[in-house]
């Protein structure tokens, strides 16, 4: 029975390790959405803890930014399970997949202004999307709903190419976010052959 405190002792430090964890990330999207060149001085601030509590739990900026990322992509899955698209028409579910979407994104508008990545990291970041997107394109070109000629696979690349365009136009400050999501919105639902809705 000797080894129970230490053993207790390790339980709270992991979740105390956790609650930090939990507060950094919800204090860096606080944050960030006020300020995209927020410091971790800034994040650790608003969290409560110390620069190097942060730095325990994320090495870098870059890495705290990932997290973050990783968080608003775990909510975007979550949002897409709720809205049940597997169950609507293609062309329904591909509305909605943009509307959810842009719901989901509007709770950190600081990601429009993230450092740019590779196209491979851009579409492993993007990849819950992106795979609910393809399977949209292949129920909705099994059914007619979409254009059978052209490769889903192509499709889901030209989507993503819309998105990493408007979000280059907002950091050039050439759009606002609203009006980048508008012309994505529109851009796609073209793309897609549905026109305006």
């Amino acid at each position: 029975m000797a080894g129970l405190p230490a053993e207790r002792g390790r339980r709270r430090k992991r979740a105390d390790a956790e609650q930090n964890r939990t507060a950094i990330i919800g204090a860096a999207i606080t944050v960030l959405n006020r300020n995209p060149g927020a410091s971790i001085e800034d994040v650790a601030k608003a969290a409560g803890v110390t620069r190097q509590t942060v730095y325990a739990h994320f090495a870098s900026r870059e890495a705290l930014l990932e997290a973050v990322f990783e968080h608003a992509a775990a909510d975007a899955i979550a949002a897409f399970d709720a809205a049940g698209l597997d169950d609507e028409p293609p062309a329904e579910a591909l509305l909605d997949l943009l509307e959810v979407g842009w719901k989901v994104s509007a709770q950190y508008p600081f990601l429009w202004h993230l450092p740019p990545v590779s196209a491979s990291e851009d579409a492993d970041r993007h990849g819950p999307v992106l795979d609910w997107l393809q399977e949209i394109i292949r129920r909705g070109q099994e059914t007619g709903d979409f254009e059978r000629d052209v490769s889903p696979t192509w499709l889901v690349t030209a989507s993503l190419a819309l998105a990493r365009a408007a979000e280059e136009e907002v950091k050039a400050g050439r759009m606002t976010i609203d009006q980048a999501t508008s012309t994505v919105h529109s851009s796609l639902l073209r793309l897609f052959g549905l026109g305006e809705r």
